[in-house]
């Protein structure tokens, strides 16, 4: 959905199941509307206060949530309760840059799990999320 026009946007809402509300559609317009991204529920309700989109950060979570649910967005948890919203629905992993808190993904070819362990008794396994974490090195030189 990479430059996303509104009215396809709606229209992904309605396949969704979802009701293209004036907030969805705000918010969903600043979520897709500059391609695959990573963001916060804080990064999106900054976007939309300086968009000048009236909505509450409450709102926002309520909207990420809803999207994810529909399989719009994935959700990545990483650090205890932070958790990043990836507008690339589709399965792959990511890199964690430890300076700057970004999420980079990494490419499917780039990672190859060999097994992956069974589930406990009377679970079945919803997905597997990698977040590869990495850091920086210094900048030889002067």
């Amino acid at each position: 959905m990479a430059g996303c026009p509104v009215h396809v946007l709606r229209d992904k809402l309605r396949q969704a199941q979802l009701r293209p509300t004036r907030q969805r559609v705000a918010l969903g317009w600043l979520l897709f509307g500059r391609g695959d991204r990573h963001l916060t529920a804080e990064m999106l309700f900054e976007e939309a206060k300086a968009a000048r989109v009236p909505v509450s950060l409450a709102t926002v979570y309520n909207t990420l949530r809803q999207f994810t649910g529909a399989g719009l967005l994935r959700e990545i948890a990483v650090e205890g309760s932070r958790a990043f919203f990836d507008t690339n629905a589709t399965p792959h992993h990511h890199f964690l840059v430890e300076e700057s808190g970004a999420l980079v993904d990494i490419p499917d070819s780039d990672l190859a799990l060999a097994e992956i362990p069974s589930p406990p008794p009377g679970c079945a396994i919803a997905g597997v999320d990698i977040v590869v974490r990495v850091r920086r090195l210094p900048q030889k030189g002067g």
